[in-house]
């Protein structure tokens, strides 16, 4: 099965929140594929410095990708015009999601996210594939 992370199910691992357990789940079993999209890289990395520094951060990255999540940059008008589109109808959805879930479409795969307040929306109404890791 194919998933794409958010930053928030990638940062519960990384710092062994709840819901970890469930993400290392997901990570471990060898039959799945998994996805991050760069700008959600992006959050797990300026989360992490605010909180422990420059050097918490690279660590965190470097962890990610050992992981063997596919790191993806699809940036082209298609993609971006989708994220926008979702953005435009679901305002509480932050941008950086609105990519997860457009990766999460385009590469036919599962959102995992732990974000319910804001995705809650999105999955209710079939944008996109989600599952909740709490």
């Amino acid at each position: 099965m194919n998933f794409v992370y958010d930053s928030n199910v990638l940062i519960a691992y990384l710092e062994d929140e709840p819901g970890a357990t469930a993400v290392e789940a997901l990570l471990s079993d060898r039959s799945n594929v998994g996805f991050v999209h760069v700008i959600n890289l992006c959050e797990v990395f300026y989360h992490t410095r605010r909180k422990l520094g420059e050097e918490a951060a690279q660590e965190a990255c470097t962890t990610i990708r050992q992981l063997g999540l596919n790191i993806r940059e699809d940036l082209d008008e298609d993609f971006w015009q989708q994220a926008a589109r979702i953005k435009a109808e679901y305002a509480r959805v932050s941008l950086a999601d609105c990519f997860c879930v457009s990766l999460a479409n385009r590469t036919g795969a599962e959102m995992v996210t732990s974000d319910r307040h804001e995705i809650g929306a999105l999955a209710k109404a079939g944008v996109c594939k989600v599952r909740f890791i709490r």
